[in-house]
C-alpha cells in the first residue's frame, strides 16, 4: 500500500472538532474585519470632501486655455456636482467642525447602541442577529456613498447615515466574541483572542486600500464597495456560521420520546445538582472574586439570581444582573480610560511624534491592555462561575464593557482638541490622569487575586462526597 501524501497526512492529523474550531476562528475573523473595513472610508474621503481652492493657480489656467485653443486634449472638467473647494456643505470655513461631527455622530451612536445590542443579542440567535447587522451596515455604508451619485449636499443626511450605521454596527462585536468563546475554552482564550484581535488592523488596512483606490476619481465608490463587501459577508455569515459546538454534535435522528426522556433526566440532574450545591462549600476562586470583604461566611450564597430556566441555558441575563457579575463594572470603567488614551493617541499622536519607534512602543503599551479587556476578559466574565452555567450572559457583558469603552473613545479626541490650544503639556497631563484612573479601577481586583490563595484556602472546608 502506497504511503499517503504529506498534505493528506497533515489534514487527517487534525480531528473533526479542530477543523470546525479553525473554521469558526477564520470566519469570525473575516466577519469583524469587514466591519472595520467599512468604517475606514470616512477618514480617507475627508480630504476629498474639503480641498484647498488655491490648488489651481493662474499659470495652470493659462496653460490649459492655450492647449484648448491649439486643439489639444481639453483640460479636466470637474463634475457638475463638485465644487472647486470640495463637496458642499464641507467646502465651508467650518469644515473641521462638520467633519468632526460625522465622527462623533458615529462614535456616540455606537457607544449608546452597544448597551442595547448586548441585551437584544442575548435573546436572538447569533447567526440571524449578526446577519441582520451586517446587511444593515452594508446598506448604510453604501448610502453615504450614494450621496455622491445623487448629488446630495444636506449635512443632516450624512449625519443621520452615520448615526444609524453606528447603531447597526454594534451587532458585530458581542456576536463574534460570544461565538468565538463558545468554541474555545478559558485555558486558551488569551492567546487565541490575542491573535484573533488582529482583525482590527487587517480590516483598517483593507479599508484604506479600497477607499483610497477611488477617493480621487469617484469617492462615492469608496463607500459603496466596502458596503457591498460587508453585506456579502453577512450572507456568508447566514450560510456558514455555527453558533455553538452543540449545534453540530446533536443528532437529527432523535425521536421525540428520546428527547423528552433526555429533558426529564436533565431536570432530575439539575435538581440533584441544586441540592448538592447547598451543602457544598464555596470554592477558592468563587470566594475570592465574590466576597467584597472578609466578614462574610464562605458558605453564603453569592450567585447571581437568574430566571427559573436559566440552568438550561435558555434565559438571558438582565442588564442589572450583568452589572452584578464581579469585575464587570471595574473592567468597564478601566476600558473607558484605556480607550480614551488609545484613541487620543490614534488621532493626535502622529501630529506630535515622528519617531517611528516611539509610535510603535506607545501603540503596544496602550492598545494591548484594552484589546485584552475587550476579548479574553469579556469572555471570562461572561462565563463567570457565579452565573451557574447560564451561557446567555456573554453578549450582554461584552456589550457593556465595550460600550463603556466606546464612550472613552469619543471623549478622548474631543478633550484633546479642547486642551491642545493651551499647550500639548495639558493634553499629556490629561492622558496620564486617565491612565492612573484605569489602574485605580483594577486595584481592588488585583488585591483579591493576590490575597486569594491565603484567605480562600484558610476558610475552605473539605468537601465529602455523599
Amino acid at each position: 500500500m502506497a504511503r499517503l501524501p504529506v498534505g493528506i497526512r497533515f489534514i487527517v492529523s487534525f480531528s473533526r472538532d479542530q477543523w470546525y474550531r479553525a473554521f469558526i476562528f477564520i470566519l469570525t475573523f473575516l466577519l469583524y474585519a469587514s466591519f472595520h473595513l467599512s468604517r475606514k472610508p470616512i477618514s480617507i474621503v475627508k480630504g476629498e470632501l474639503h480641498r484647498y481652492c488655491a490648488a489651481v493657480n493662474e499659470g495652470e489656467v493659462e496653460f490649459n486655455s492655450q492647449n484648448q485653443k491649439a486643439g489639444d486634449v481639453p483640460p479636466h472638467q470637474r463634475p457638475d456636482n463638485e465644487t472647486d473647494c470640495g463637496w458642499a456643505p464641507f467646502d465651508r470655513d467650518n469644515y473641521q467642525q462638520l467633519l468632526g461631527a460625522l465622527d462623533y455622530s458615529f462614535l456616540c451612536a455606537y457607544a449608546i447602541g452597544m448597551y442595547l445590542s448586548g441585551i437584544i443579542g442575548e435573546r436572538l440567535p447569533i447567526r440571524y442577529y449578526l446577519t441582520f447587522g451586517m446587511l444593515a451596515s452594508g446598506a448604510f455604508t453604501a448610502l453615504f456613498g450614494l450621496g455622491y451619485f445623487y448629488n446630495i449636499h444636506s449635512f443632516g443626511f450624512y449625519v443621520v447615515t452615520q448615526i444609524v450605521n453606528g447603531l447597526v454596527q454594534t451587532t458585530g462585536w458581542p456576536s463574534v466574541v460570544t461565538c468565538l468563546s463558545n468554541w474555545f475554552g478559558k485555558g486558551r482564550r488569551g492567546l487565541i483572542m490575542g491573535v484573533w484581535n488582529s482583525h482590527t488592523s487587517v480590516g483598517n488596512i483593507l479599508g484604506s486600500l479600497i477607499a483610497g483606490y477611488w477617493v480621487s476619481t469617484c469617492w462615492g465608490l469608496s463607500f459603496v464597495v466596502p458596503g457591498a463587501i460587508v453585506a456579502a459577508m453577512g450572507i456568508v455569515c447566514f450560510l456558514f456560521l455555527i453558533e455553538h459546538p452543540r449545534d453540530i454534535a446533536c443528532s437529527s435522528t432523535l425521536t421525540a420520546h428520546s428527547k423528552g426522556y433526555e429533558n426529564g433526566m436533565h431536570r432530575l440532574r439539575l435538581q440533584k445538582h441544586v441540592l448538592m450545591e447547598k451543602n457544598k462549600p464555596l470554592d477558592p476562586e468563587m470566594q475570592c472574586l465574590l466576597l467584597s470583604d472578609g466578614k462574610h461566611s464562605a458558605h453564603q450564597n453569592h450567585t447571581i439570581v437568574l430566571p427559573a430556566d436559566a440552568g438550561s441555558g435558555v434565559a438571558a441575563i438582565s442588564f442589572t444582573g450583568a452589572l452584578k457579575i464581579p469585575g464587570v463594572i471595574e473592567f468597564s470603567l478601566c476600558l473607558l480610560f484605556a480607550k480614551l488614551v488609545s484613541y487620543t493617541f490614534l488621532f493626535w499622536l502622529p501630529l506630535y511624534i515622528t519617531n517611528v519607534a516611539m509610535l510603535l512602543l506607545s501603540g503596544a503599551l496602550v492598545s494591548g491592555p484594552y484589546a485584552l479587556i475587550t476579548t479574553a476578559v469579556s469572555a471570562d466574565l461572561g462565563t463567570h462561575k457565579s452565573l451557574k452555567g447560564n451561557s446567555h450572559a456573554l453578549a450582554t457583558v461584552t456589550a457593556i464593557i465595550d460600550g463603556t469603552g466606546s464612550v472613552g473613545a469619543a471623549l478622548g479626541p474631543l478633550l484633546a482638541g479642547l486642551l491642545s490650544p493651551s499647550g500639548w503639556n495639558n493634553v499629556f497631563y490629561m492622558l496620564m490622569f486617565a491612565d492612573a484612573c484605569a489602574l485605580l479601577f483594577l486595584i481592588r481586583l488585583i488585591h483579591k487575586e493576590l490575597s486569594c490563595p491565603r484567605s480562600a484556602m484558610g476558610n475552605q472546608v473539605p468537601f465529602k462526597e455523599q
